[in-house]
C-alpha cells in the first residue's frame, strides 16, 4: 500500500514535483517586483488576486487536510483502493501555504500603490460570496456524516471552478485596454513552467502505478494544470503578437500636459512670433528647438534662439 513500483518513477515525481513548486512559487514575484518598480498597480486587474485569495484557500484547505488527516486517507483507500497512493505531495502542501501568503501581500499593494480609478468589480464579489456561503453549507451537511473526503473534494472543486474563472478578467483588461502593461509577463512563463511539470508529476505517478487513477482521484490538480497552460498560453500570444512590446513602451510615455515642459514660456512666446524664411524654409521655431535639443544647458538654448531673432529683425 502507497508504495512505488520503481524508484525512477519515485525520483521523477518527487523532481518533476518540486520543479512545479519553484515555478508556481516564483511566479508571484514577477509580479510584486513590477508592482514595486512602477509604485503602480494601473493595468493589473484586481479581480485577480481577489479570486485568487479564495482560490489559494480553498487549495491550502484541500491539500493541508489530504496529506496530513489520516481519517481522509482511510476513507481515500476505501473509496480508490488500499493499492492506490494519496494524490498530494508535499510541494503541494508547502506551495498552497507560499501561494496565500504571497497573494495577501499583493493585495496589500494595491491598497498602497497608485491604483486609478481600479476596483474589485461586482461580479467578483457576488462569487466570492457565492463560493463560501457554498462552503459553509457543505460543513453543515458533511459534519454530522463526517465525510471529510467529500467535503476537501467539494473544496478542491472551488478552486479550480476559480482558476477557471481568475484569468478572464485580465484577459479582457488586457484586451479592451490593447497592452499588457501593469500585467508581469514574468508571472505567465513561471506559471506556464508550474502547470507543465504539474502535469507531469502526475503522469509519472500514474506510469508507475499503471493506472490512471491519480488523475480523477485529484481532478482538481489535473484541471489546474491544463486551465494554466491553455491561459497562459492566451496571455504569451497577447503579450508577444496582439500587443507587443514596442506597443507598451509607447503606453508607459508621460502625456505632454503632464510632463515638465522642455522649452521655457521665453522660448514659447519666440516660437510663437516666428516666420519661415523665404529661401530655406526654416523658421526660428525650428532653430530654437534645434538649440535646445544640442544644448544641454535650456539658458544657452533660449540666449542662441534670441541672438538669432534678433538678427532676423535687423535683417
Amino acid at each position: 500500500m502507497d508504495s512505488w513500483n520503481s524508484i525512477y518513477e519515485e525520483v521523477a515525481y518527487g523532481v518533476l514535483g518540486w520543479i512545479s513548486f519553484l515555478s508556481w512559487s516564483l511566479c508571484f514575484y514577477p509580479q510584486v517586483l513590477l508592482n514595486y518598480r512602477r509604485k503602480s498597480v494601473v493595468g493589473f486587474n484586481f479581480d485577480f488576486p481577489a479570486l485568487n485569495l479564495t482560490k489559494h484557500t480553498s487549495y491550502l484547505v484541500y491539500n493541508a487536510a489530504m496529506y496530513f488527516n489520516p481519517e481522509i486517507h482511510r476513507q481515500y483507500h476505501q473509496k480508490y483502493g488500499l493499492n492506490q497512493m494519496i494524490p498530494v505531495g508535499l510541494n503541494d502542501v508547502f506551495f498552497s501555504i507560499h501561494a496565500l501568503s504571497l497573494t495577501i501581500f499583493t493585495m496589500y499593494q494595491i491598497f498602497i500603490y497608485e491604483r486609478g480609478t481600479q476596483k474589485v468589480s461586482k461580479t467578483c464579489i457576488a462569487i466570492t460570496a457565492i463560493i463560501w456561503t457554498s462552503a459553509l453549507v457543505c460543513i453543515i451537511i458533511a459534519w454530522p456524516k463526517h465525510s471529510w473526503l467529500w467535503l476537501i473534494s467539494v473544496f478542491n472543486t472551488f478552486q479550480v471552478i476559480i482558476t477557471t474563472i481568475k484569468y478572464i478578467p485580465q484577459a479582457v483588461t488586457n484586451f479592451n485596454r490593447k497592452s499588457t502593461v501593469g500585467w508581469s509577463i514574468g508571472f505567465v512563463f513561471f506559471d506556464l513552467f508550474g502547470g507543465l511539470f504539474s502535469f507531469g508529476q502526475m503522469c509519472a505517478q500514474s506510469i508507475d502505478q499503471g493506472s490512471v487513477v491519480n488523475f480523477y482521484g485529484n481532478l482538481g490538480k489535473l484541471l489546474l494544470s491544463l486551465e494554466v497552460m491553455l491561459f497562459d498560453l492566451l496571455f504569451i500570444v497577447q503579450h508577444y503578437v496582439l500587443y507587443p512590446e514596442e506597443s507598451d513602451k509607447g503606453n508607459m510615455v508621460v502625456p505632454s500636459e503632464e510632463a515638465e515642459p522642455f522649452i521655457d514660456s521665453g522660448m514659447q512666446r519666440n516660437k510663437g512670433s516666428a516666420s519661415k524664411d523665404d529661401n530655406t524654409g526654416t523658421g526660428t521655431d525650428d532653430l530654437m528647438i534645434v538649440a535646445g535639443a544640442g544644448t544641454p544647458d535650456l539658458k544657452s538654448g533660449s540666449v542662441l534662439a534670441m541672438e538669432i531673432d534678433e538678427g532676423q529683425r535687423t535683417i
